[in-house]
């Protein structure tokens, strides 16, 4: 239960501080961050979780992180069904506050898509579905190859946060023009339910590439 709660806390804090950068700052009059600003919030939320619960839980934050691991002998199958149930909690709570919080703006209007992932006409840069999917398996597996490096025995010990942070905000900077960036179907789920429509429609991508790439690496590492 202190496992899964620090993986509740910790995948709330990514989508409310990852997709918070995205709705409330990204475009800000004059003052927007951009991507660039989105890809370090979402980097910067995992560096400080994994400093802040990663000796509790492994500070996952992300089911296909645990799948990924769980592949590669690095966590027990039998523990993912709390874990993923834990990570879409509280990516769900995290796009509910930001969704509070966001609404109470003049003009506010979730149905502009509120972070939530897409493809096609939905992506941000009009990628094809496919390009789309490949994209989100190539990011995920290297995402896993990171983490899977940078927390093995072998490694240099206590630089993981940082490498595992900064690798997340490298891929963002790739993938947020094309996907607005997931590898994270618990990041996908929370917003997207707020959204609806279109949104919760293309959600299946944003679960079948991640796990499909996080497994391959599993794997391969």
């Amino acid at each position: 239960m202190k496992r899964s709660f620090a993986e509740f806390l910790g995948t709330f804090w990514l989508v409310f501080g990852g997709c918070g950068a995205a709705v409330l700052d990204a475009a800000f009059p004059k003052l927007g961050i951009g991507f660039l600003g989105v890809a370090c919030a979402f980097g910067l939320t995992v560096l400080t979780m994994a400093f802040a619960i990663g000796h509790i839980s492994g500070c996952h934050l992300n089911p296909a992180v645990s799948v990924g691991l769980a592949v590669g002998k690095r966590f027990p199958f039998s523990d993912l069904p709390a874990y993923i149930a834990a990570q879409v909690l509280g990516g769900i709570a995290g796009a509910g506050v930001l969704f509070v919080i966001a609404s109470g703006q003049a003009g506010f209007d979730v149905s502009a898509g509120f972070a939530s992932n897409g493809f096609a006409e939905h992506s941000p840069g009009n990628f094809s579905m496919l390009a789309c999917l490949v994209a989100e398996v190539v990011l995920t597996f290297m995402f896993l190859m990171i983490i899977q490096g940078a927390t093995d025995k072998r490694a240099p010990q206590g630089f993981a946060p940082i490498a595992i942070g900064l690798g997340l905000t490298l891929i963002h900077l790739i993938g947020i023009p094309v996907t607005n960036l997931s590898v994270n179907p618990a990041r996908s789920t929370g917003p997207a339910l707020f959204a609806g429509g279109w949104a919760v429609e293309q959600l299946w991508l944003f679960w079948l590439a991640p796990i499909v790439g996080a497994a391959i690496a599993g794997v391969a590492y």
